[in-house]
């Protein structure tokens, strides 16, 4: 399983076999955030403008503080913004209600987090079931079967989280994630509680769903060994997008890594 640790290599990344739509899943435009400290203000989002086309694998990269979380919770309609617009799946999400943006979250939206965020009294195909559960909705146990055979779980799936290792637990997350077949996959630090085999097997599953099934994922991460697997890096500091650049730029993710401490540790524009 060596091969599970290495970076892949952009330039022989396979090319989606599903073509993807010309759409934009999510689009956020002049997007703020503030929160109060004390007597002090923080601009976790200041102004931020971001698409993601449809099929698109993308990684958001950043230190703590960067505002890489709070985008990635406004994008989820976890976080009200302060101004701009925020739009998944062409649907504004400041024009829903509270209860209209929690159905369409569970079902638009398919979420994965660090801490897998698994019901511990519930097996594992339980686990994956329950947004359709608490919808009220019912799909064919072949879906249900299908998921857990493509990310590798089958026989985990009477199992309940802690008869399982950190790696399965983060399939069953994400097949979860995906039980909905939701218009956009966003995950936060998914391999941050994994050892780096599992996280990398994480990230080719990623990849993997993106190329060959045209899901639009979101990760975010500050490890370049997990954005190395994306398409495109979006660097943010200071509540700021600094840049974005193609993967397929850097031959692995040591080149990678060095450009971003460059962008990071240089100059912010006004």
């Amino acid at each position: 399983m060596t091969e599970s640790v290495l970076s892949p290599s952009p330039a022989v990344a396979q090319a989606k076999s599903v073509p993807a739509a010309i759409t934009t899943p999510l689009s956020m435009m002049n997007v703020s955030k503030r929160y109060h400290q004390g007597g002090a203000v923080v601009e976790a989002l200041n102004n931020v403008s971001f698409s993601v086309r449809s099929g698109e694998f993308v990684a958001i990269m950043g230190a703590s503080g960067s505002g890489k979380s709070t985008l990635l919770h406004v994008a989820a309609g976890l976080t009200s913004i302060d101004g701009g617009r925020v739009l998944v799946d062409d649907v504004d999400l400041s024009k829903l209600s509270d209860r209209k943006l929690t159905h369409f979250r569970r079902r638009r939206i398919g979420l994965m987090f660090q801490s897998f965020n698994l019901i511990p009294a519930l097996n594992a195909e339980e686990n994956i079931s329950l947004p359709l559960m608490t919808d009220g909705r019912t799909e064919p146990l072949k879906k249900l079967d299908q998921l857990l055979d493509r990310l590798g779980i089958s026989a985990r799936r009477k199992h309940r989280p802690d008869a399982m290792s950190g790696g399965e637990q983060q399939r069953v997350a994400l097949a979860r994630a995906l039980i909905t077949d939701p218009a956009l996959i966003l995950a936060d630090e998914p391999t941050g509680s994994l050892d780096s085999v599992s996280g990398q097997g994480i990230c080719r599953l990623l990849r993997e769903l993106s190329q060959q099934e045209g899901r639009t994922i979101i990760v975010v991460t500050h490890e370049p060994a997990v954005a190395i697997w994306a398409e495109r890096v979006m660097v943010m500091r200071d509540g700021r997008s600094l840049t974005e650049f193609a993967t397929s730029d850097f031959r692995d993710s040591q080149s990678l890594a060095a450009h971003y401490q460059h962008v990071v540790n240089g100059p912010q524009a006004d």
